[in-house]
C-alpha cells in the first residue's frame, strides 16, 4: 500500500517535513516531534487538516464514491448525500453527531459540505465542528486522479484535532480510497 500524504492547507508541516499515514498510524517525517507535539497552537496556528491520495480510476469514479458517503463513513447517515443544497446528518453512537449541507457540487471536480451543527462528546467544546467546511477536490494528475480532502476549521488549536484528523485519515485514505479502487469501502474496520 502506498502511503498517503498529509499536508496542512496553508503549507508544509510547521516543524518541517511531511506527514504520512502508514498502516493507519500517523508519523511526521523530517521532524523529531510526533503529531501531538507538532499540533501545539504555537507551532501550527490555523492550518486546517488536509490529506490527499492518487488512484488509477477516473475523476468521475472518485466523485461518485465521495458522494456515496454511507459506503465509506461509519455510523448512521440520514438524508441525501449527493445533491446540491441537500442536508444530511451523521451520527456515531452518542460520541459524534453532525449536520452537513452540501453547498458546492461540481461534477467530477468538487464537493463541499458546510457543517451547520455538531456534537462531539469527547471534547470540552462539543460544538468544535460548527461552521466548518469539509471539501473534496478531484483532479487529474497525469494518468491518475488525485482526491484532496480538507476540513477547513479542523486546526491543531482545537481539542479534537488529533482524534478527528486521525479518524479522517482512516476514512479518507483507507475507506474512501478502497471504495474508489475496489468498489467496497471499509468504514467499520
Amino acid at each position: 500500500m502506498k502511503p498517503a500524504d498529509f499536508v496542512f492547507a496553508n503549507g508544509p508541516h510547521p516543524k518541517g517535513g511531511s506527514m504520512t499515514i502508514k498502516e493507519s498510524a500517523v508519523e511526521v517525517s523530517g521532524a523529531n516531534e510526533d503529531i501531538g507535539d507538532a499540533a501545539t497552537p504555537e507551532a501550527s496556528g490555523t492550518r486546517s487538516f488536509t490529506t490527499s491520495f492518487t488512484v488509477d480510476q477516473s475523476p468521475g469514479e472518485a466523485f461518485a464514491a465521495i458522494n456515496n458517503v454511507r459506503a465509506w463513513w461509519s455510523g448512521e447517515i440520514d438524508g441525501v448525500t449527493d445533491q446540491l443544497g441537500a442536508e444530511f446528518t451523521y451520527r456515531y453512537e452518542d460520541v459524534h453527531f453532525s449536520k452537513q449541507q452540501i453547498t458546492e457540487l461540481v461534477s467530477d471536480q468538487k464537493v463541499v459540505w458546510h457543517v451547520e451543527d455538531s456534537f462531539l462528546s469527547f471534547v470540552r467544546d462539543t460544538t468544535e465542528w460548527n461552521e466548518t467546511e469539509i471539501t473534496f477536490e478531484v483532479s487529474r494528475k497525469g494518468a491518475q486522479t488525485e482526491v484532496r480532502f480538507t476540513h477547513q476549521g479542523l486546526v491543531p488549536t482545537i481539542e479534537c484535532f488529533n482524534d478527528c484528523s486521525n479518524a479522517w485519515g482512516f476514512y479518507v485514505n483507507e475507506s474512501l480510497r478502497s471504495l474508489i479502487t475496489t468498489g467496497k469501502g471499509r468504514p467499520n474496520e
